[in-house]
């Protein structure tokens, strides 16, 4: 019996070896099966105009009080300022949360995509929150398989999401105080979304004036073929107002070809593919785009538990460089948990991983924003 026990054993150590295996090596294709809908698509009517004047459309707003996840602080963190009296205005777009395979549009009713977008507001719009109120919509997002795929499906569910974006960032601008500087965030499709709002909403308008900065982590951003389009710089300084901060964070080796391969194929805001055009990196520990800094610069990084519901903030324990084509590296892998993706792809991660730096950064831009004024 014992010996069975131990051929059982040796069994399932290899089929786990196997499956590991062919998950580095088809990855990509892998992701496709198991994540882009089989349903056809289905269009998402336009919401009416005034939806989002309704407070349940909101993930976290002003005046939510203590259930508000995005005022949420790690141990370790200062206390958040009280709302009405914060000196910006942060509109947050939450990443993917809907990774079921039903439909390219995420249901508003799906309650376990609403509930991991509550931990993802926890644990990255929180660094925002402390200098800032916080507007974060609840929106039809695309399925996590839209990326995955070239399907004409994937793209209409990512304009789909962005209608119910944009109406949501007019009533932000309806709401938030008009003499505070913004903050715009968002992460991986939020940050996607963020883009696309620059290029639509912002560039050239007064709107532009009102930016303290714009944190659009976790989408690449092509110095040639998107950045140009944006209306808005690069943030090159860290007391610099009125710029974006992007990156995309992997430990080394990295292999960003499940992240990059669509995207390079994909047009740009000018029209043209990505193709090989570098990425912007915005290195979080120094402000700025590019360079280097030891994790001795790491103010805090957000360890968080097995659930992401609880964390601590540890300093000093991972570092940042940005390398030639624009991935922010952070060196050999941290151990963050158990959702790291293929070729050491830190997605998840990118703001935890610079919490206090993060939340030290908008601070200082909306200073710099105030101090001009």
């Amino acid at each position: 019996m014992a010996r069975k026990f131990l051929y059982l054993v040796a069994i399932l150590i290899v089929l786990v070896i196997a499956a590991l295996f062919a998950l580095a090596l088809w990855s990509t294709e892998l992701s496709r099966l198991a994540f882009v809908p089989r349903a056809a698509f289905t269009e998402q009517p336009t919401l009416a105009a005034n939806t989002y004047r309704d407070k349940a459309m909101w993930l976290a707003t002003p005046t939510m009080g203590a259930n508000d996840p995005a005022r949420w602080q790690p141990t370790g963190a200062q206390k958040p300022a009280a709302t009405r009296d914060a000196p910006s205005a942060v509109f947050f777009i939450h990443p993917t949360s809907y990774l079921r395979t039903a439909a390219w549009n995420a249901p508003m009713d799906d309650a376990e995509s609403q509930e991991r977008a509550r931990l993802f507001i926890r644990a990255m719009a929180s660094p925002f929150s402390r200098g800032g109120q916080m507007w974060a919509p609840r929106y039809r997002q695309a399925a996590f398989g839209a990326f995955l795929t070239e399907e004409a499906a994937g793209q209409k569910a990512l304009d789909a999401a962005y209608g119910d974006v944009a109406q949501a960032f007019d009533q932000f601008l309806a709401e938030a105080p008009q003499d505070a500087p913004i903050i715009l965030a968002g992460h991986s499709q939020g940050a996607r979304h963020l883009i696309r709002l620059l290029h639509d909403r912002v560039a050239g308008t007064p709107l532009a004036g009102r930016i303290a900065a714009v944190y659009a982590i976790g989408w690449p951003i092509s110095l040639e073929h998107d950045l140009p389009h944006l209306g808005l710089p690069a943030c090159t300084g860290a007391r610099q107002k009125g710029c974006i901060l992007s990156w995309l964070s992997f430990a080394e080796p990295a292999d960003p070809a499940m992240l990059l391969d669509l995207w390079r194929k994909a047009p740009g805001l000018d029209g043209k593919p990505h193709g090989d055009s570098a990425i912007l990196c915005t290195n979080p520990l120094i402000g700025q785009q590019g360079g280097s800094a030891p994790a001795s610069a790491n103010l805090g990084t957000l360890k968080p538990d097995a659930e992401l519901k609880q964390g601590e903030l540890v300093a000093g324990g991972v570092p940042a460089r940005c390398d030639a084509q624009g991935l922010l590296l952070i060196g050999d892998p941290p151990d963050m948990g158990a959702y790291v993706l293929p070729g050491n792809n830190y997605h998840v991660y990118d703001i935890p991983l610079f919490w206090a730096n993060v939340q030290a950064d908008a601070e200082r831009r909306a200073a710099a924003w105030k101090a001009a004024q």
